[in-house]
């Protein structure tokens, strides 16, 4: 799901990133060797930033299982509800434009701690709120948060991890999917208490994780070079940057359908709600971090993510018939299937947003992030609005379209990413 802005990108590679190619890839066939010869040898500063990662992915998911309870005890509808998502990932993505500003002049350490701190204020006051509204407003300041912590912590994986820039990619893709199946199973168990208690368990996660990054990593001076606003703008005018961002803004209509909608189609209190997006997290974690880099290397970056749209598109048309036909096991099974192509695409989708340009990747990230989270944040609010008003099935059908533009956009994009696919093997 995420290549993101930071500062350490600037540092010089480490030896065997000399051994790659200008777009990232590890010359010849020894990649996934070597990938997984240093995968878990890590500084204990990757492990914190890691685990942090985790904890703040998890406060995506958190809230799915206690959507309908939050309904219910602030009298508002679905798609009032979804706007806990909007409000979120709105903020996340106009914020993609200032956070490599931010941390490109006072460090990549500084700038994690601003973010987890705001996340532990704003989580804790999410818990308190009186009326949905309220709730909306605290979520919107903590995507504040997340933000310049998210848009920092590959870039800080990246600087001190041993194996490379793909290994590191690969380990944030494993916090990623970790954080989101852990989210839903966290908010479930506290969220089966009281529909409060999983926004103050995430502050007390969160504060855990500014201790552990505050002892852990080093200090990240700011960069030589200052970021400035309009970078990030500036590095779309690359057709492959373009082509990825504008591919993984419709891919986003099918993940986040799936993860605002599907709760409440299930019928399920907050527990089966919380076990069913814990499979579809694991799912989604496993085959990121295992399947999708094979595939990579077997078949290239574009007929992977052309194959697992056209997958994910057939699923939620499937998802459709499901929820027409009220059969909520072909529904689980489905969205946890789903997890599983969600996971390829995510590794994909970042490992080109950070190799397809000549822009830095800092910068070429925050840009392509920028256009993605606002996939993220328009389609919780037309998939339950769609539901709402037209039925169950339509917004799994009109994610299942938004994801044909998305082969579409990619496909057609193919040319200007050639350059950064390995060979196959």
């Amino acid at each position: 799901m995420t290549a993101e802005p930071g500062v350490v990108e600037d540092s010089e590679p480490s030896t065997l990133e000399h051994q790659t190619t200008h777009q990232g890839h590890p010359a010849g066939h020894q990649t996934l060797a070597a990938e997984k010869a240093s995968f878990f040898r890590q500084p204990k500063a990757v492990w914190a930033t890691a685990a942090a990662s985790v904890f703040a992915f998890m406060g995506i998911g958190l809230v799915d299982p206690i959507l309908p309870a939050i309904a219910q005890n602030l009298q508002a509808s679905p798609s009032q509800v979804s706007l806990l998502f909007t409000s979120y990932f709105l903020v996340t993505a106009v914020m993609m434009l200032v956070t490599g500003w931010v941390s490109s002049r006072i460090g990549g350490k500084k700038t994690l701690l601003i973010g987890l701190a705001l996340i532990v204020v704003f989580a804790s006051l999410s818990g308190t709120s009186g009326s949905v509204a309220e709730l909306i407003g605290w979520r919107a300041g903590w995507g504040l948060g997340n933000s310049l912590f998210v848009a920092t912590a590959l870039a800080v994986i990246v600087g001190v991890a041993s194996g490379g820039t793909s290994t590191a990619i690969i380990l944030y893709e494993a916090a990623l999917g970790l954080g989101l199946s852990l989210g839903p199973l966290a908010g479930a168990l506290l969220g089966g208490w009281q529909w409060r208690m999983p926004f103050f368990g995430t502050a007390t996660l969160m504060a855990i994780a500014f201790i552990a990054i505050m002892a852990t990593l080093p200090k990240t001076p700011p960069a030589g070079m200052k970021t400035r606003f309009r970078d990030p703008l500036l590095a779309l005018g690359h057709a492959g940057l373009r082509s990825v961002a504008g591919s993984a803004f419709f891919y986003n209509f099918g993940f986040y359908t799936i993860l605002a909608f599907v709760p409440f189609i299930l019928g399920m209190g907050a527990y089966g709600i919380g076990a069913v997006f814990f499979g579809w997290g694991v799912a989604l974690a496993v085959f990121s971090v295992f399947v999708a880099p094979p595939l990579q290397a077997k078949f290239g970056d574009i007929k992977v993510l052309a194959g697992t749209l056209s997958g994910l598109a057939v699923v939620l048309v499937g998802v459709a018939v499901a929820a027409t036909l009220h059969a909520v096991p072909a529904v689980v099974v489905l969205t946890i299937v789903a997890g599983a192509l969600l996971g390829v695409n995510n590794t994909v989708y970042t490992e080109l947003a950070m190799g397809v340009s000549d822009a830095p990747r800092p910068v070429a990230s925050a840009g392509y992030n920028f256009v993605r989270w606002m996939g993220g944040a328009l389609a919780p609010f037309i998939a339950t609005w769609l539901g709402e008003t037209f039925g169950a099935p339509v917004p799994f059908y009109a994610s299942a379209a938004a994801l044909v533009v998305a082969i579409v956009i990619a496909l057609t994009g193919k040319k200007f990413v050639q350059e950064h696919e390995p060979a196959a093997i």
